[in-house]
């Protein structure tokens, strides 16, 4: 399933924590007017010197942006898709930033003050989800697509997406409690679009023995700073921070996967298989520029306390280099060699 209902809800609620996976059809007004591309552009260079997590990077934007209009770049552009996309592909020559992106919605955007906050808990969520994407979403396996035993002695964790907290803790302790018996994981991230930073804290809670602080997240528009640590109290079984672990990682970790993955490496906590991934570290939200047309502006930073930097735009570099498609069979090798009694490679903490 990858992140496609993370991302129908985003849309739907007009909020998102993460990467999106492309954009929604035209507004059903159709063709735009000379007025709604002014009205879009203007509103968009103000949300972005006003929200985007580095302002000299926005003012730049601003300077390119203005001379495309100058020189009569969207005059022509009468399509709400494509002065979207042409808008973030401008914009991404500027920021190179994996979250930004201007997108037209099917439904008229609200105020920035009028969305909904992030629900905190299931109860609010399911009263901002349309009956239709509830009943769907929670019939599916909210991205843990497998845990199962390769071997008597080893285990492995196929996860899609990081859901919200409290839809997949569950999923999360049952898992846990499956795996719990053995004396390695291999963890494959390899097609996870993102999600959520709470439940990347709450998987990794389960892989370390004492609270651990996991990352912090810097708030531009408000200025504060936000500590991820583990769950001292966990639902299914612990297991442990000395049993051998090994991410699967590749161009198709994203978002918040990559958290789990850099978190984990600068800990010394797992070793990182396979090629680097995708490259996105700056959380965005939406903000309104017209009817249709929203804008979602990086906001927050992530800050690794053990690194004091993050994987925006180099990815999370592996420890052992393999093709993705070669991936598993690299860790089953090194599991092996692992638990036999041969030395693991150094875990590079980038």
């Amino acid at each position: 399933m990858k992140k496609k209902w993370i991302v129908t809800l985003s849309l739907l609620l007009l909020t998102v924590t993460g990467a999106i996976a492309g954009p929604p059809a035209s507004p059903p007004t159709g063709e735009i007017d000379s007025a709604t591309r002014l009205e879009v552009i203007d509103t968009l260079i103000a949300k972005l010197n006003a929200h985007y997590v580095f302002p000299d990077k926005a003012q730049q934007a601003e300077v390119v942006l203005r001379q495309h209009q100058r020189e009569g770049k969207y005059d022509g552009i009468t399509d709400g898709k494509q002065l979207a996309k042409q808008l973030s592909d401008d914009i991404e020559g500027v920021v190179h930033d994996k979250h930004m992106a201007v997108y037209v919605s099917t439904r008229p955007v609200p105020p920035d003050d009028a969305m909904p906050p992030p629900p905190q808990t299931r109860a609010e969520w399911e009263k901002q989800v349309p009956p239709a994407a509830l009943e769907k979403i929670l019939a599916s396996n909210l991205g843990v697509e497998k845990a199962d035993h390769l071997s008597p002695n080893v285990g492995y964790l196929q996860i899609s997406s990081f859901g919200p907290v409290f839809l997949i803790s569950d999923k999360f302790a049952a898992v846990m409690n499956k795996l719990a018996d053995t004396d390695g994981l291999i963890i494959d991230l390899r097609n996870n679009g993102g999600g959520g930073g709470d439940s990347v804290a709450l998987l990794i809670s389960y892989l370390v023995d004492e609270p651990t602080r996991l990352n912090d997240t810097w708030e531009r528009t408000t200025g504060i700073t936000t500590q991820y640590w583990t769950q001292d109290k966990l639902d299914g079984k612990r297991y442990g921070g000395k049993k051998p672990v090994l991410i699967l990682a590749g161009p198709n970790t994203k978002s918040a996967a990559e958290s789990f993955a850099y978190q984990m490496q600068a800990l010394k906590r797992a070793t990182v298989i396979g090629e680097r991934t995708w490259g996105g570290a700056n959380a965005s939200r939406p903000y309104r520029l017209s009817e249709y047309f929203a804008a979602f502006i990086p906001s927050r930073r992530s800050i690794s306390p053990i690194t004091h930097t993050n994987w925006e735009g180099v990815g999370v570099i592996p420890d052992v280099a393999t093709k993705p498609d070669d991936a598993l069979a690299a860790a089953k090798d090194l599991m092996q060699r692992q638990l036999n009694g041969g030395a693991p490679p150094a875990a590079t903490g980038h």
